[in-house]
């Protein structure tokens, strides 16, 4: 018997797990997704946030104990969906060919003010500073909690994360350091980051919150902050077969690099971002034309929803025409850490049902964005391949390409649930 080498054998995504503002678990937010509904409010009683300051998409979820961080609690609740999803027995698989990826986080700064004497916003009650104060915290105690002993990563690469987790799971696989792997990140929302994006000015406002974020459209003004989580089981093919488990799709191909322009600026010329859908199609093995879907990242800014569209363009040239791009954004708000892997849980379940969904108050296009950004309303379609975009501060860019998985073991189709 011939055996396909390691580094050529396809990966596969066989578990997802998924929590945001408009759902508690993945087909909740799927559906609520391809209705179009937004999970976007005026923010009040979150600590160090004054009312009424900033719109945002948050997240309602019971910690295990008073001060558990709701970004770890959020890793955790998916992870467990995922599992239970990809039809893993612990016992009966590798503990010690299992790797874990979840992207680092803001740790917990409450102890600081305790020391100081200063009253805890967070109520961390007994929680030792070291548990959860270190980026890797989620990380480790998910590893933990399920005895994954195969190698652990976690980067900080701000909303390219949850993106560079999961191919930071592939490239462990290929390199045959572990068979499977839990992959993904989470967001929960944190005092800092909101006064810096406030600063920055690129958080948007609207006396509507649900008509807040606008990628895309002429009257767009920035995004909403967002909470949540996904995880992902990947594995390699023979070994997702080897245990009969249900497959969502192959990710087919993925690359990261920098645009090495600025912190938070983009080259407004867009090659980096062209540069890297080519090279990330050619590591799968597709043309242009055979990409019906794109995730885009979409943050609802003037800068990256040019940038973006214009990196697409210069990358599928004529072929840009037959694609559709949404920006799920516009529903979900910004997760910054989170934005890449429940963004690509959107489109691994958009090739699963065969429906790209909408761009919420995309009203008036800019024609600078001359794509197929599908407003409003999503569209059914026979959609064989995908790709998901990530365009985070620092220069990070991140993309992976999927394949729906056709042959045996492939997940059920489910009926799309659009809105009237």
């Amino acid at each position: 018997m011939i055996r396909t080498p390691a580094h050529r054998e396809p990966i596969v995504i066989t578990g997802i797990g998924m929590v945001a503002s408009v759902g508690g678990d993945r087909e909740s937010v799927w559906q609520a997704v391809q209705r179009g509904e937004s999970g976007a409010r005026s923010l009040s009683g979150l600590p160090a946030i004054p009312d009424g300051l900033m719109i945002g998409a948050p997240v309602d979820i019971p910690l295990e104990h008073p001060g558990q961080l709701k970004g770890i609690a959020l890793c955790q609740q998916t992870a467990q969906e995922a599992l239970l999803d990809a039809e893993v027995n612990l016992a009966s698989v590798d503990l010690d060919r299992f790797g874990c990826a979840i992207s680092g986080q803001m740790g917990d700064t409450s102890w600081v003010g305790t020391r100081l004497g200063l009253p805890s916003e967070s109520g961390a009650g007994d929680v030792p500073w070291w548990q959860q104060w270190l980026p890797n915290s989620a990380c480790s105690m998910v590893a933990n909690r399920f005895r994954l002993a195969g190698p652990r990563l976690s980067h900080s690469v701000a909303c390219a994360s949850g993106l560079i987790e999961v191919l930071s799971a592939i490239r462990a696989i290929r390199d045959s350091q572990c068979d499977i792997a839990l992959a993904g990140s989470a967001e929960a929302f944190h005092p800092l980051f909101a006064a810096g994006f406030r600063q920055m000015k690129v958080l948007a406002e609207h006396d509507d919150p649900r008509q807040a974020c606008r990628p895309f459209d002429v009257d767009r003004r920035g995004f909403v902050m967002g909470e949540g989580a996904a995880m992902f089981v990947v594995e390699r093919q023979s070994h997702a077969l080897a245990r009969g488990a249900p497959i969502y799709v192959e990710l087919a191909g993925g690359k990261m690099l920098a645009d090495a322009h600025h912190v938070t600026g983009l080259d407004a010329e867009s090659e980096a971002l062209a540069y890297l859908i080519s090279a990330t199609l050619k590591d799968a093995d597709l043309s242009p034309r055979e990409v019906g879907y794109i995730n885009a990242h979409g943050t609802g800014t003037h800068q990256n929803d040019i940038v973006e569209s214009r990196g697409i363009r210069r990358a599928f040239g004529r072929a840009a025409d037959g694609t559709c791009v949404s920006a799920t954004k516009s529903m979900l708000g910004h997760l910054v850490n989170a934005a890449g892997s429940v963004e690509l849980a959107i489109t691994v379940l958009a090739l699963r049902d065969g429906f790209a969904p909408p761009t919420l108050n995309l009203t008036r296009q800019d024609p600078q964005c001359d794509l197929d950004c599908i407003p409003m309303i999503g569209r059914n379609g026979a959609y064989q391949n995908a790709l998901k975009l990530s365009v985070a501060f620092g220069g990070h860019l991140a993309a992976v390409a999927l394949r729906r998985w056709e042959a045996a073991h492939s997940r059920p189709h489910l009926p799309a649930r659009r809105a009237a």
